[in-house]
Parts: C-alpha cells; structure tokens; sequence
C-alpha cells in the first residue's frame, strides 16, 4: 500500500517551478523514504540525472518491492541517462527488487560476468519492447548467451532483431554519443551473426557476414582478427596473412593484440615457410619479453587505486608520453576504446551539473546536491579507473599467454624441420608469390599493394604465397 501512495504522489504532484519542488521534496525526505523518487523526478526535470542518481539507489536499497510505472520511469529515464555502469554496482539481491526493463538488462549483464548464462536468459526472455531504447542492448547480450550455450538458431534470430532495433532507435536521437552507441550496438549485432555462424563451424557463412560490417563502423578494426581465423580455417592462408597486416597500417597502430602475432607465425607454419615463422617469434620475444615485466610491476605498485589508473590514462589522453614504451602503447589502446570513451563521455556529461548546483543559493539542500553530484562522480571516475586498470592486466595476461603458445610453435617448427631432413628431398621453387595463389568471392576483389596503406584497401590486401610444404 505504501508503494502505491508513492505512485500517487508523484502523479497528482501539483506542477510548481522543479527546484521549487525539489527542494520541498528533499525537506520532507529528511522524515520519510518514500519522498526520494518524487526528489529524484524533480532533479531529472531540470537536467540533474547524476545527482539524483543516489537517491534513486537509497530508495532500491531500503524498500522491499519496487512497484509503480511512475517510478520505474524515472529509473528508467535516469539509467539511460547516467548508463547502467552506475547501477551495475549494486548486489543482486538489491536490483532484484525492480522489474523495469533497464533493471533485467543490468542483472543480466551480472549473471553473464559469473557465467550464469541460464539466469541471464530467463530475465531476457520476457520481451523488452521495442518503445523501449535499452531493447537493441538486451537483445545483443541475449543472442550472445544464447550463441555461448549453443542456441544457435535463437541467437541468430536475436542478432537480426537486434539490427532492426539499432536502426530504427538511430534515427529518434540528436545527441551523437546515443547514435555512435546505438551504432556499434547494431555492428556488434551483425558480427554476433558471423561469431555464431563460425561457431557452429559454417565458416564460409561467418566469412560472408563479415564482410557486411562498414570499414566505417567503430568495430571494423577489432574483428580483421577474426575474419583472419575464419579464412585460417577455411585453408586460405594468404588471406590470413593479408587481414594481419593491416594492423601494420598507421592508421591502426593504437590497436593491440598480441594474438595477432600468434595466428601470423601459426599461417607461415601452415605453408611450411619457417623462416618468417621464426622471425615473428623471435620478434615477439624481442618487443615483449622485457616491457611486460616492467607493465606488470606498475600494475602491483598502485593496487587497485582507481583513481590513479583515472589520472594516468587522463594524462595519455592529454597526449603525454612518459615511461615504459609497452605501457604507453597500451594507454593508447585503451584511451581510444570506445567503451573507454563512453566512460569518460559519461563523467564530462555528469561534471556539466556541477555549473547548474553552484548558480544555487546557499542552503543544506545545495550542499547535499553537492555531496550528491561528488557522490556519483566519484563512482564514475572509478569506474574508469577500474576499467584502465582491468584492461592492462588483461593484456599483459594476453602477452604471456601469447609466450605460451610462441614456445609451442618454436617446438613444432623444429619437429617439422627435422621431418622435413629425414624425408625424400623434393624440388621446391622459391618463388615468393604469385597471383595463381589467390582466392576470392564476389565481395572481394584484387589490389596491388605499392608500398602504402590507402583507407578503402585496408583489410582487402591478402598475400599470394606459395605454400613450400612437401
């Protein structure tokens, strides 16, 4: 009963001037709960989504029940504004109160990370409508639970509904930061597609879908490295070896991923030319084998001081270059990582409320508007920071993992080499490539590489190796 007189004050709220109403709110909060949603709405009215984020997250953590579609609306209006990062952070058993589309999406998302995929699915099963902007990420996040526990059928169905979402959510916003999030929603939508057709080992169609991604997309340079694999399974090696060495065009150097250097040595053991197979992993020992060490003493010098990792990523963005040259390669990395972007969008956006809360007059509402705003902030700016630091230690478990599998392939190259001593000679032409070597579909056509890297030829270029096996 009580949750629905809540309901009812906010709808016969009689319509004074916002902060008029906010302020008459926040005095009556003081006594009682149940003012805080009503607090909150007022605060979104006038553009102050971030400070009235804690009192949004008081009320989920002291009620029993969240009922009522006037609040979850301004929960709803409020996530969509400040993102699901700052809710993310709230235990379970405190989200499970609301049922409000963004609230399943965000627990979602926490059973997915404890790999509680059948959890995830029944809340993304009840339909998000449509009408409802958070839709196009749920149903991404649904296609990749259901792909991962082999529902592959369901997953593809998932993935085009979430296209046809994504493009149609594109065009109802103004604000480019919601179209470019929409928009990689989408693109990951379309190679969730590729991934689920590689997945079930349809590698020509994954091939296909792949290649349907815009060069223009925001992704487009992540996944050359799958599209690299696909055509690795499907025996064409110099296409593999031509979607790898786009990442050596400038214009993709912020990039990192060790893995690449593993699949290039991997093709060139494939066409028996061990030689350049050796010279990747020598190379990769010379880059690496020194600078991670160094990565991994900075790592457990500062701990889990987020606020340090903040500032040391704000730095590189400032396009200050100090240090270990690893480390700052990796910054780079990560400071142009869209979900980094997002982030940091995100902190500016909330730091613009700070201009509204100082024009206020002097008053304990102002103050705690104040602590508020700092409140949220702060949990943001460690989120980025929690972000910076969980990316480097990401890679510098992707470098020695990668170290792992160099010594792997150092040993299978001296046992192919020692067959090769052991078996008829053969005569073998030496020529290092030629055009008869070259496979292509309808969507793929030929270049001729001049010693540059042009925008419209990148992730086109493929290799015309002779394979040397016997």
């Amino acid at each position: 009963m009580k949750y629905l007189l809540i309901a009812a004050l906010i709808i016969i709220s009689p319509v004074f001037a916002s902060m008029d109403r906010a302020y008459n709110y926040f005095e009556q909060s003081r006594s009682s709960l149940k003012y805080y949603p009503l607090l909150a709405r007022e605060l979104v009215r006038e553009g102050l989504y971030f400070a009235a984020v804690p009192y949004m997250k008081e009320f989920l953590l002291q009620s029993r029940r969240i009922y009522g579609k006037e609040i979850n609306k301004i929960l709803e209006t409020i996530i969509s504004e400040v993102g699901t990062r700052q809710f993310e952070v709230l235990p379970t058993r405190i989200l499970e109160k609301s049922n409000t589309p963004s609230i399943r999406y965000i627990l979602a998302k926490k059973y997915f990370r404890a790999k509680k995929y059948t959890s995830a699915l029944n809340l993304l099963k009840e339909k998000i409508p449509r009408s409802n902007s958070i839709a196009p990420f749920a149903l991404m996040l649904k296609g990749s639970v259901e792909s991962i526990e082999k529902k592959y059928s369901e997953a593809i169905v998932s993935f085009k509904t979430c296209i046809d979402y994504a493009d149609s959510w594109i065009g109802e916003f103004d604000r480019d930061w919601r179209k470019r999030q929409l928009a990689m929603t989408r693109d990951y939508c379309i190679i969730g597609i590729s991934r689920t057709e590689y997945a079930m080992g349809n590698f020509d169609e994954a091939k296909s879908h792949y290649l349907d991604l815009s060069k223009e997309s925001y992704i487009w340079p992540e996944i050359l490295f799958e599209e690299a694999w696909t055509s690795y399974h499907l025996q064409n090696y110099n296409r593999t070896l031509g979607k790898l060495v786009t990442y050596k065009a400038p214009i993709l150097s912020h990039l990192f991923n060790p893995e690449v250097e593993v699949l290039n040595a991997l093709t060139y053991v494939s066409l028996c030319l061990y030689e350049d197979a050796q010279e990747v992993v020598d190379r990769f020992y010379k880059d690496y084998s020194n600078d991670v060490t160094v990565v991994e003493k900075f790592l457990a010098d500062h701990g889990k001081n987020h606020k340090f990792y903040y500032l040391v990523a704000k730095e590189r963005q400032k396009g200050k270059i100090s240090g270990n040259p690893l480390l700052n390669n990796l910054l780079n990395a990560i400071i142009r990582d869209p979900a980094y972007a997002e982030l940091y969008q995100t902190f500016l956006k909330g730091s613009e409320e700070l201009k509204k809360i100082k024009s206020m007059s002097d008053s304990s509402f102002k103050n705690a508007m104040g602590k508020n705003l700092f409140s949220t902030l702060t949990l943001q700016r460690d989120l980025i920071g929690a972000y910076v630091r969980q990316n480097l230690n990401q890679y510098t478990y992707q470098i020695n993992k990668t170290f792992e599998h160099m010594s792997y392939i150092k040993l299978e190259i001296l046992g192919r080499k020692k067959r090769e001593l052991t078996a008829p000679m053969m005569e073998m032409s030496r020529d290092r490539g030629s055009v008869k070597y070259l496979t292509r579909t309808a969507k793929q056509y030929f270049w001729t590489f001049n010693g540059e890297f042009w925008a419209d030829e990148l992730g086109d270029y493929v290799f015309a190796l002779k394979s040397e096996c016997k």
